[in-house]
Order: C-alpha cells, then sequence, then structure tokens
C-alpha cells in the first residue's frame, strides 16, 4: 500500500500542471480568434499609414455589421491600414465628426499624410473595403 500511495503522491503534481496548461492554452487561443477592438483615438492619422475611420453610433444596427467587415478586412490588410472609429457622442469622435462634417454611419479614408481622400456611407463589404483602400 505505501508503493500505491507514493505513485499516487508522484502523479498528482503532474496532473496539475497538465490541468493548468491545458487552461492556459486554451485562454490563450481565445484570445488569438477573438476579434481585436478599434481604437477611438484619431491621432495615429497621418502617420504614415492610410487610416480608415468608421463612424460607430451603437443606436444604429448597421454599425456592428461594418465593424464585422472593418475586422475581416483587417485580418486581410494587417498593419498596412489603421481601422478606427469615431464614436458618437464621445469628445474624441464628435471632434473629428465635427471637422470633417460626417455623419453616422460613414466610412472616411485618409491617405498616409493625413488627408482624407475618399468618404461613403456604411455598409462596405471586407472585399470592398480592401479594394477601396488599394
Amino acid at each position: 500500500m505505501d508503493t500505491q500511495n507514493s505513485n499516487s503522491t508522484r502523479r498528482k503534481p503532474w496532473i496539475v500542471i497538465g490541468v493548468l496548461t491545458s487552461i492556459v492554452m486554451f485562454f490563450g487561443l481565445l484570445l488569438m480568434v477573438m476579434p481585436k477592438g478599434f481604437k477611438a483615438t484619431h491621432e495615429q492619422i497621418g502617420s504614415g499609414v492610410p487610416a480608415l475611420v468608421f463612424v460607430y453610433d451603437p443606436n444604429i444596427t448597421l454599425s456592428n455589421s461594418q465593424t464585422e467587415q472593418m475586422n475581416e478586412a483587417r485580418a486581410h490588410l494587417g498593419d498596412n491600414v489603421l481601422f478606427l472609429l469615431a464614436r458618437v457622442n464621445t469628445p474624441e469622435g464628435d471632434q473629428l465628426i465635427a471637422k470633417y462634417r460626417a455623419g453616422s454611419a460613414e466610412i472616411l479614408l485618409f491617405d498616409p499624410e493625413g488627408k482624407l481622400i475618399k468618404r461613403q456611407f456604411a455598409v462596405k463589404s471586407a472585399n470592398e473595403l480592401i479594394q477601396w483602400v488599394r
């Protein structure tokens, strides 16, 4: 019986380590598949990378659809384009909205130097966004 107790005592730390490792790996995978959020600050516009800014209004249902399409486009374009939000009724968002006279659910495209070059109302598909940026 002493042999059984010593064997089970030696196995317990490995079982705990295995369970903890599995939990950490699960959360790591979960974080990798979760969509990244969008920055709602705009100081990066004109930083040498094109910027796509969506005027996000939580009261308009198509806002969620457009952000999903932006996430998909971001997955293809990576760090070659900034994907930003201008949230209505926030100081940063309202400032950008007023400066460019943008409306709710409007998409604004800025060139790498920060000049507004295109604008259109949502919803644009991920493929349309990718073509629009190029």
